[in-house]
């Protein structure tokens, strides 16, 4: 994991990066990681809505896609941070492209065999690689210039996800669903069903491949040493690092909870609406929304402090979620896709609040805000349940979630030692 860069690079509020020219293409080069990483999480979306008939699984079953994903997160985020630590920033983001492109081609052996567990263990590898992505880039954006605008640089970094995450339910409309939809009743709708998904993901191997071919070809700038990753108990006693894990647990867990029941909200809601129209139409305009809210909430943050802005998209979120629950048709399914642009600077803001003043265990802290990710495993399933019975009854988590997220900004984010 990147530790405080000794160059001369700064980025403004604004987000534009002033460098010396040397820098420019390497910094390029990891902002690109976070366009794949942002692929890479909206399809997931895709994979659930696809995977229940073709697998005849019930939609808890399917968000295992999620649990199988983010417990790649979780099991890994550290020891990507120790591969870091004792070989090098550049070393690491290249054995996490190559771990992405691997599990990306596993789908190919996944759809031939036409085996559900095969497909959650890709998914798992691909998760593994993307640790190490967002392991190294993440806390790398936040030491790129001046302390007290760190928080608008990584909103305004992760921004660059944004267009992935437009493209990405185009693509899952364009090449899963087209064509495979409606009811399949033999071997060989089957397979025509599971070999879907071959190509784009063939296509998003080949494209991390060439990254990860850039990154081994273009001399790379390292930051410069400082303490090593260790562990310090004592960080336990930060109050608003832990409380920043809690809340980044519940904020991924309800963000992918609605993501990953999206297109099962739209196509119950509104009856009629295919799987293709609803990812190409409905899951893109929640995703535009959620970029738009990235974007903009970067704006804001320059006349309004970041913790009060994360407080109040929380609570707008819970009550778009309340109206998700109660609504009916298209006014809860507005509702739903509305989150999306309050949901928009969770990650970046939480993040940004819990890694404050933490000194040398600045990296260690990193490690276990990137592991709370494992919330995206965790409450996925649990909606998955609920929703078998009332799809909107599910809401009840992500609204619950973001209740935590709201209190973080309120009081969690405040510098104080934690009680004995």
């Amino acid at each position: 994991m990147p530790i405080v860069n000794t160059t001369t690079e700064t980025i403004s509020s604004s987000g534009s990066v002033t460098a010396n020219r040397s820098y420019l293409i390497p910094f390029i080069l990891v902002t690109s990681l976070f366009f794949l990483w942002g692929i890479a999480n909206i399809m997931n979306s895709a994979l659930i809505a696809h995977f229940q008939p073709v697998f005849k699984i019930s939609r808890a079953q399917a968000l295992l896609v999620e649990t199988a994903f983010y417990c790649g997160y979780f099991t890994i985020a550290i020891p990507a941070g120790l591969f870091m630590e004792k070989y090098s920033y550049k070393k690491g983001i290249i054995l996490g492209l190559f771990l992405y492109a691997a599990g990306a081609l596993l789908f190919i052996p996944a759809a031939k065999l036409l085996t559900f567990g095969f497909f959650l263990i890709a998914l798992y590898v691909i998760a593994s690689g993307l640790a190490f992505l967002e392991t190294a880039a993440n806390p790398y954006v936040t030491i790129l210039g001046r302390p007290e605008t760190a928080i608008q640089r990584i909103n305004f970094s992760q921004s660059f996800n944004g267009l992935a995450l437009v493209v990405g339910p185009w693509i899952a409309g364009q090449f899963i669903f087209a064509g495979n939809e409606g009811a399949i009743t033999t071997l060989e709708e089957k397979q025509q069903a599971a070999d879907a998904v071959i190509f784009p993901y063939v296509m998003l191997a080949g494209v991390v491949l060439f990254v990860a071919i850039l990154f081994l070809t273009i001399k790379m700038p390292e930051p410069g040493k400082g303490a090593a990753l260790k562990f310090n108990k004592a960080i336990f006693k930060k109050r608003h690092l832990m409380l920043a894990v809690l809340a980044q647990m519940f904020y991924v867990g309800g963000q992918v909870g609605i993501w990953g029941i999206t297109l099962n909200f739209v196509t119950d809601l509104i009856p009629g609406t295919s799987n293709e129209v609803a990812s190409k139409y409905y899951m893109a305009a929640g995703t535009v929304l959620f970029v738009s809210g990235r974007f903009l909430g970067t704006w804001f943050m320059t006349y309004i402090k970041d913790h009060k802005l994360l407080a109040l998209y929380g609570a707008v979120v819970t009550l778009l979620c309340c109206v998700g629950m109660f609504g009916e048709g298209k006014i809860a399914v507005y509702a739903l896709l509305g989150t999306n642009f309050f949901m928009s600077i969770g990650f970046p803001t939480i993040f940004g609040l819990g890694v404050r003043d933490l000194g040398e265990d600045t990296k260690l802290g990193s490690s276990l805000i990137i592991m709370s990710i494992v919330g995206g495993a965790v409450l996925p399933p649990l909606m998955g349940y609920i929703a078998i019975e009332h799809i909107q009854m599910s809401l009840i988590i992500p609204a619950i979630s973001f209740v935590v997220v709201c209190f973080y900004g309120l009081e969690g984010y405040k510098l104080k030692s934690a009680k004995r």
